[in-house]
Formats: structure tokens, C-alpha cells, sequence
């Protein structure tokens, strides 16, 4: 595979005049495309999406057909949640079979794309405000294979993933996202894999498959965060404990609503907004996905 592809350009507001400069010294030969890559936050939900086809799976591999092509893409997962930050810098990344209580059929899948070690020496040099760990231990997630198989099956696309910082709060996240905007315009698809609403606690296990079961909590707690991300209030969407009973219901814990904060830190101001797969799983689940996009000129 030919690795003399691209990585980052600058984005005004985002970096010092000295991070500017080492910056162009390692992407000045890399022109940029005459379009912005799409951002995607995506609801994965049971590992079992990964294998079937179900209304979200075929919309996952609708979505490739909708989008170009990227040169890479880079995946921040629910499932790797570390201390500090670390990103995938292997030639070979492996598929990680992070569950439990699966069909062997789940267990036996390989997703054997490439990995792109320059990109994550590069994405991590971008990245300012924490130092970034190049990792060669971790692999591709459930939260990033059961997605990515479905968009790009034949596995010829680099896929790295981004590490969740467990001891860093909302606004952090979100500010670290916003270092990586100058990837859309090199040709990588950044996704945020999680779920908006994701308390397993309370799952009604015996209505999974009742299509669009909700809790009141839960429905209440996806049109908040749906009506914030149409309004563009990041901030409240950051500062997520103050958003009331049933935003804490939907988030017992951050790591699959984190995401979410990494896919809408890289908005611009003539991206718009549209939600897929919008649909309540066993009563305590959202598939409700986002893809921001400019419009074509």
C-alpha cells in the first residue's frame, strides 16, 4: 500500500505560531483537497450490528456510498478508555474482540485494514494541549470494527483509533477535537463511536426487539441532545451533568456519550447537521447517529 499520502493543515485559531511552524515543515508538500471530509458520530450499540444485517448496519454501509472516499479513517471508541492519550501506531492494528457471551460467529470475524503509522506520528504532533503516546498494543475495537467492516469491507483504508482520557472532563475532549480539524481537509474520516444514551443498567432485555422502545427518560434525554446539537450549544453539551435527570439517566457514565463531543468539536460554520439512525434500542439505548457535513459548492 502506498503510505505518501497527506496529514494536516493549518486551521487559524488552533495553533501557536511555533506549532505552526514545525507544522508546515512536515505537511508543506501535502496539497489539500478542494473539500472538507465529513465528520460522523456514529451509535454502534450491540456487537452483534457488527455481523447482521439490521436497519443500522445497511445504513452504515449506505453512508460510504454518500461520502468520499477517504484516505484513512480515524476512529475515536467508546471501548479505549486510558489514562492520557494514545493513539494506534501500528503497521497492522488487530481486531479486538472486547465482550463477552457472543456467538463464536462474532468472535471468528477479522478486520485486517492497515494501520498508518506516519498519520498517528503526525495527528499526535498536531495535538497541543496534551501529549499524545503512540501505541502498539491496542488494535481496532468493537466500537470501531463492527462500523468500519460495514462501510469498507474489502479493509483497503487505514483505520487508526484515538484514545478516551478517563480523567479529563467534557470541555477537554472537546478542545482536543478541535486540534484535529485539519485532517478533514487531508482526506480522513474522523468518527466518534459510542451511544448518546447508553445506561445498560436498565435495559429491558426482553424488548429489544420492540422497534423504537423507549423509557420516558431516555426519549426526553435523545431530543435534548438531538435540539442542542441542531442549535449548535456545545458548551451546555460539554458541561453534560448540568443537563438535568434524564441526561443523567442516559449518562451513568461518559464513555459512550464522549464521542459524541470529539465528532461536534470539528463543526464549521458551513457544516450542516443530519441524524440517521434515530431509533430507542430495549428502552435505555439510542442508535441516534450525526453526520456534519458542508454543503457541496
Amino acid at each position: 500500500m502506498n503510505r505518501k499520502l497527506f496529514i494536516q493543515s493549518v486551521t487559524s485559531g488552533i495553533m501557536t505560531i511555533t506549532g505552526f511552524s514545525a507544522f508546515r515543515n512536515f505537511t508543506s508538500s501535502l496539497p489539500d483537497q478542494n473539500f472538507q471530509m465529513p465528520v460522523l458520530f456514529i451509535g454502534h450499540g450491540s456487537p452483534m450490528n457488527g455481523i447482521l444485517d439490521t436497519e443500522f448496519s445497511r445504513r452504515w454501509t449506505k453512508m460510504a456510498t454518500e461520502i468520499p472516499t477517504p484516505k484513512a479513517v480515524l476512529v475515536v471508541s467508546a471501548h479505549w478508555f486510558t489514562r492520557g492519550t494514545k493513539i494506534t501506531a501500528m503497521d497492522f492494528p488487530s481486531t479486538i474482540h472486547d465482550f463477552g457471551g457472543f456467538p463464536d460467529e462474532l468472535f471468528a470475524v477479522q478486520y485486517p485494514a492497515p494501520g498508518f503509522p506516519q498519520l498517528a506520528k503526525e495527528t499526535a504532533e498536531l495535538i497541543t494541549s496534551t501529549q499524545v503516546e503512540l501505541d502498539h498494543d491496542w488494535g481496532l475495537d468493537h466500537g470501531t470494527w463492527t462500523i468500519i467492516r460495514h462501510m469498507y469491507p474489502d479493509a483497503n483504508i487505514p483505520v487508526l483509533q484515538l484514545s478516551i482520557d478517563y480523567t479529563k472532563g467534557g470541555q477537554f475532549h472537546y478542545e482536543l477535537a478541535r486540534e484535529l480539524v485539519a485532517l478533514r481537509k487531508k482526506g480522513v474520516l474522523i468518527v466518534g463511536s459510542g451511544n448518546m444514551v447508553h445506561n445498560l443498567r436498565m435495559v429491558a432485555w426482553n424488548r429489544l426487539d420492540d422497534p423504537g422502545f423507549g423509557y420516558d427518560w431516555a426519549i426526553a434525554a435523545n431530543e435534548q441532545f438531538k435540539s442542542l446539537i441542531s442549535s449548535g450549544d456545545h458548551k451546555a453539551l460539554m458541561n453534560y451533568s448540568a443537563l438535568g435527570k434524564e441526561a443523567q439517566l442516559a449518562i451513568p457514565t461518559p464513555e459512550h456519550y464522549l464521542p459524541l463531543l470529539y465528532s461536534l468539536a470539528l463543526q464549521g460554520p458551513s457544516d450542516t447537521i443530519d441524524f440517521f439512525n434515530d431509533q430507542l434500542v430495549g428502552g435505555s439505548l439510542t442508535m441516534t447517529s450525526v453526520k456534519i457535513a458542508s454543503l457541496p459548492s
